[in-house]
C-alpha cells in the first residue's frame, strides 16, 4: 500500500527538477549567457543566409557558398554619412560568385530620414534589379534602449527614409529589427512591410507571432571563408513557408 504514495513522490520530484532546469537554462537564455536557437534550428535542408560588414574583413563569397550559404546581406552605409569601407568590395565579389545579395543600411535616430536615404542610394547605385529587398536595419544603438528617441519621431524619419528607397527602386525595403523594438516602433505604423526579425537567444516564436521572412536566429555562427576581422558571423534562416525568389527585386 505504500508504492503509490513513493511513485507520485518520485515523479513530483522528477517533474521539480526537470522545471529547475528549464527555469535555469531560460533565465540564463534571457541574460544573453547561452544561445538556445543552437537547439532549435535545424540547418540541414533550410535556407540559411548571413550578413556581413567591414567587420568581418576579406570575405570570399565562393567559400561561403560552398558551405550552403544561400544569400547575404551587406552593409553599405549608416546614417546620413557613414559608408561601409568594404561595401563596393564585396558588392562585386558576390555578384561574381553567383551569391544573391542584398545591401542593408544602418537607421540612425539623430539624422534625417531623406538624408540617410540618399547616402544609401549614393553607395549601392540607383538600380538594384536582380539583387535583394534593400533593407534598414532599425535597432538600439549607444544609450537609444535606455532612452529610447520619441515614436512619433522615429515613425516620422523612418517612413521619410522608406518612401525614399520605394521611388527609387521600385520596392518595398524590407526592415530588419528586434522584436520588442518592433512592437514598441513598428507593429502599428509598418506592418506591410516584409519583416526581418532578430532573436539571437531565444526561438522566435517564444517572442514574436507575426508574419516574418527572414529570422536572424545566432550572432555568434563560426564560417570559413572570412579573414582578419571579427571571428563569429550573423545566421538567418530563411522562414520555411517563404520563397527566396520573392526576395529579388525585378
Amino acid at each position: 500500500m505504500k508504492k503509490k504514495p513513493i511513485l507520485l513522490k518520485a515523479v513530483i520530484l522528477v517533474v521539480l527538477v526537470l522545471a529547475l532546469i528549464f527555469l535555469t537554462v531560460f533565465g540564463l537564455a534571457k541574460k544573453k549567457v547561452i544561445f538556445l536557437n543552437k537547439w532549435f534550428v535545424n540547418e540541414n535542408g533550410s535556407t540559411i543566409g548571413v550578413d556581413i560588414s567591414a567587420y568581418q574583413a576579406d570575405v570570399d563569397m565562393a567559400k561561403l557558398k560552398e558551405q550552403n550559404v544561400a544569400f547575404i546581406f551587406i552593409k553599405a552605409s549608416e546614417g546620413s554619412s557613414h559608408q561601409d569601407k568594404r561595401f563596393r568590395e564585396n558588392w562585386k565579389n558576390a555578384q561574381e560568385a553567383g551569391l544573391p545579395a542584398g545591401a542593408y543600411h544602418f537607421f540612425s535616430y539623430d539624422t534625417p530620414g531623406k538624408t540617410q536615404a540618399e547616402n544609401y542610394i549614393s553607395m549601392v547605385g540607383g538600380d538594384l534589379t536582380g539583387r535583394l529587398l534593400p533593407v534598414v536595419d532599425v535597432e538600439y544603438y549607444g544609450d537609444k534602449e535606455k532612452n529610447p528617441p520619441a515614436k512619433e519621431a522615429v515613425v516620422r524619419e523612418l517612413t521619410d527614409f522608406l518612401n525614399a528607397l520605394e521611388a527609387q527602386y521600385g520596392v518595398k525595403p524590407m526592415i530588419y529589427t528586434h522584436c520588442d523594438l518592433y512592437k514598441k516602433y513598428l507593429a502599428d505604423s509598418f506592418a506591410d512591410y516584409k519583416i526581418w526579425m532578430s532573436s539571437l537567444y531565444t526561438p522566435l516564436k517564444w517572442n514574436y507571432r507575426g508574419d516574418w521572412y527572414i529570422w536572424q536566429y545566432l550572432n555568434r555562427g563560426e564560417l570559413e571563408g572570412y579573414t582578419g576581422g571579427e571571428k563569429y558571423i550573423d545566421l538567418n534562416i530563411l522562414n520555411k513557408d517563404k520563397d527566396l525568389n520573392d526576395l529579388f527585386v525585378k
